[in-house]
């Protein structure tokens, strides 16, 4: 199949070949016909799959040319919300249709005059869009399409009351899009209360991680994680690494060690500005910084390529989160390693991973570590023999 068989319009087959868009994926191929046709539609499918573009191809083929605001699309973060403007600018290249971006941590005042020119599309993180609903800035009782982007997120974020408000202030007549990585049952309310007869279209299970990835357990004592962590970046030979951190003070405090140890790092979390947080993301695409250290708000969604390792400083509480955690290596069928760091606390959490992802995942001591005694430690084997599959190897200096 190619897209010229999915019923897109000229501009936007223009567009995607433009970037070299050649056969869609599964999420394209099945989600596309379903938005052309105006069905309403509930999308599962795992990060890096093109789900951004399998809804905002056929949105741009609806909309043609520029009017009012007529398309919503709501995201939980604001790295996900600039992706998507992005991939709207891509895709719009070849009509004059309008988009805007709306998330906090920048001020107000060019947002205002980007939603004064009427935008056709409008991509927002929901309180910063209910910030400019109150202030009269935007109206969405013509919106005739709305989009929940990573829905699973922003329940988990505590964003469904607010996200419910907005979609009272949208055309009840529209059709309405939900994607999701995972459709837990805490989504059904919303879905049977937003949603008219929505058609379900699953690409892959969110708890198959890409079998290119070697995954693999350091057990260590708590007080010697820190030590274990910036061993194992001493001798990993990689190209780029993220290490995840639980929290947003665990995560500075992380970055700030691996400074004092030479390593380049930026740091990403919610507290950080919004400018902080893209020149961050921008110096570590470039190469300019190898390392990022990050909490969950870098799991989902974020266009990163080349990582070539993850290491998971805290083992997450949610399961299906480490599969979002390490879903940001081994893309596009290239080799990854993700690295986890645990102790005698959070083996239960590594058990519900295991279960999740339906793999025993192989304990690994490093080699010529001083180790201090954790009873994790009896079930763990020496470094030889995976370290060249996971890529702990000595790095050159």
């Amino acid at each position: 199949m190619s897209f010229t068989n999915l019923g897109l319009s000229d501009h936007a087959l223009h567009a995607a070949q433009r970037l070299h868009y050649v056969e869609p994926t599964p999420i394209q191929a099945q989600a596309i016909p379903v938005i052309g046709s105006g069905r309403d539609l509930i999308g599962s499918a795992q990060t890096g799959t093109g789900k951004t573009a399998a809804f905002v191809l056929p949105i741009v083929s609806k909309l043609k040319s520029h009017s009012h605001t007529r398309c919503l699309v709501l995201e939980p973060t604001r790295e996900l919300a600039a992706q998507v403007k992005e991939a709207c600018d891509d895709f719009t290249a070849f009509t004059n249709l309008q988009s805007c971006l709306l998330h906090g941590g920048v001020k107000y005042d060019r947002q205002n005059r980007e939603l004064a020119q009427c935008p056709d599309i409008v991509i927002a993180t929901p309180g910063r869009l209910l910030d400019h609903i109150q202030n009269g800035a935007v109206k969405l009782d013509r919106v005739e399409v709305l989009v929940l982007d990573e829905a699973d997120r922003m329940l988990d974020m505590g964003f469904m009351p607010d996200v419910r408000r907005i979609i009272g202030y949208c055309n009840a007549n529209r059709q309405t899009m939900l994607f999701s990585a995972t459709i837990p049952p805490r989504l059904a309310d919303l879905i049977g209360w937003a949603m008219r007869e929505p058609l379900t279209i699953e690409v892959g299970r969110r708890s198959n991680p890409a079998e290119t990835i070697q995954h693999v357990l350091y057990p260590v004592a708590m007080n010697q994680k820190d030590e274990l962590l910036m061993a194992l970046l001493d001798r990993t030979d990689y190209k780029s690494v993220i290490v995840f951190s639980r929290t947003k003070i665990g995560a500075d405090i992380i970055g700030h060690a691996l400074q004092g140890k030479g390593h380049k790092v930026e740091v990403i979390h919610s507290d950080r500005s919004q400018g902080q947080r893209t020149k961050a993301l921008e110096l570590f695409r470039s190469g300019e910084v190898e390392v990022l250290v990050a909490t969950d708000i870098a799991a989902r969604g974020l266009d990163i390529e080349g990582v070539s390792h993850v290491i998971n400083y805290d083992v997450p509480e949610n399961p299906e989160d480490y599969v979002h955690r390490i879903g940001r290596t081994g893309r596009a069928n290239h080799a990854g390693d993700a690295l986890t760091i645990f102790t005698a606390p959070e083996q239960e959490h590594v058990t519900a991973i295991e279960y999740l992802i339906n793999k025993v995942i192989p304990r690994v001591k490093l080699e010529d570590f001083d180790y201090t005694y954790t009873t994790l430690l009896q079930d763990s084997g020496p470094g030889d023999g995976r370290r060249k599959k996971t890529g702990a190897r000595r790095r050159r200096r």
